[in-house]
């Protein structure tokens, strides 16, 4: 087609004529973009559909048909006609936390690389009335799976009744028993952890755990008490924040106060980051009178003063574990229920050594945080 006839369709589709029997100007159609481009209808439905086979240089071709003409692919029809809509719906209880959002950004990376899109759901409190809203607003959007970020215990009930037609992926959760689960091993990284600083020689180690209702926050206070039980050390009575550096302030003055602290494992880097100052406000130097560990190796735990040491948590595999068990769901293939663990590793960084001679093997004796 020469450029004479390209402007004379492009003019015909888009500046008046012809029109369609009610008199309103005709949509620019497949078709046309197909005649523009110089190629087959079937090769621009290739081309909107995202298909790689298509060489380079023909897909600049339609896709220069497509701007010129002004043609917008009717997705939604698209979606009828395959039976799909190439969209993943994600519902999460809290964007506040660091594994939430970074566990969205890998489920969203992962799901785009598979020409998927995502639509959130955020969930004001963790309830089933709003569990199941949320389900119901994802059907009227038409989504073919969902991926449940449920990082908390629902507060109305033990666990949540999720209609059994929708395919489903739970992240960090207890309900392996009922759906598939993809979660970081959080005791294993717990576990890891203590045994470092058990290994530097501590007497114990104190805990500064996370919110009660956290699932993951359990699992951790769970392996440090095993972990210091399998030494045959003692426990010391486990302080709580609500993830947030300030409340790992407020601890971390009260472990500042305690002689015999001489290392903590925190619940996660933000309220490591709270404890750092405290000692440091208190004059408890770290590494050397006190040895920190946190959780999550956020990208800030490296410029901590000094570096933090933390258990690094793989988001991206999470991520790509729950995508790849909603596609293989979506071919029809069975995702049997159960939990599958993401393994941690442990980055050692400065702000963990040997225990001070003069306090080795020591516990010391604190209260219950808020006494």
């Amino acid at each position: 087609m020469t450029e004479k006839d390209t402007a004379a369709l492009a003019k015909t589709v888009d500046g008046g004529g012809p029109r369609a029997a009610n008199g309103r100007r005709r949509r620019v159609s497949m078709a046309d973009v197909a005649r523009v481009a110089g190629v087959s209808s079937q090769t621009v439905s290739r081309v909107s559909n995202g298909d790689p086979a298509v060489i380079e240089n023909t897909r600049r071709r339609v896709l220069d048909a497509m701007k010129e003409l002004g043609y917008r692919p009717n997705s939604a029809a698209r979606a009828l006609k395959r039976g799909d809509f190439r969209t993943i719906g994600v519902i999460t209880m809290s964007l506040s936390s660091t594994g939430n959002v970074r566990t969205l950004e890998a489920i969203a990376n992962c799901a785009s690389r598979a020409g998927y899109a995502v639509t959130l759901i955020p969930l004001d409190a963790p309830t089933q009335d709003n569990v199941r809203g949320a389900f119901t607003r994802l059907d009227e959007l038409a989504v073919d799976a969902v991926v449940l970020i449920m990082e908390v215990h629902l507060l109305d009930t033990t666990s949540p009744a999720l209609p059994p037609h929708v395919k489903v992926v739970v992240v960090d959760s207890d309900a392996g028993d009922r759906f598939h689960v993809v979660d970081t091993d959080q005791q294993q990284g717990a576990r890891t952890a203590v045994r470092h600083l058990l290994d530097l020689g501590h007497g114990t180690v104190w805990h500064l755990a996370g919110p009660e209702e956290s699932f993951a926050a359990g699992r951790r206070e769970v392996a440090w008490e095993a972990a210091l039980r399998e030494r045959g050390r003692e426990v010391p009575p486990p302080l709580r924040g609500d993830w947030t550096a300030e409340s790992g302030y407020e601890a971390g003055l009260r472990l500042a106060a305690e002689p015999g602290c001489t290392a903590v494992f925190v619940a996660n880097d933000q309220m490591a980051l709270g404890v750092l100052r405290a000692l440091h406000e208190r004059g408890r130097r770290v590494p050397e009178d006190v040895s920190v560990v946190g959780f999550d190796d956020i990208a800030e735990a490296a410029s901590f003063i000094p570096p933090l040491t933390t258990v690094h948590q793989d988001f991206a595999k999470v991520g790509e574990l729950c995508v790849d068990a909603v596609l293989r769901e979506l071919r029809g293939e069975a995702v049997e229920g159960g939990t599958t663990l993401v393994p941690t590793r442990l980055v050692v960084r400065r702000s963990t050594a040997a225990c001070p001679s003069d306090t080795a093997g020591g516990v010391g004796v604190v209260s219950p945080l808020g006494q």
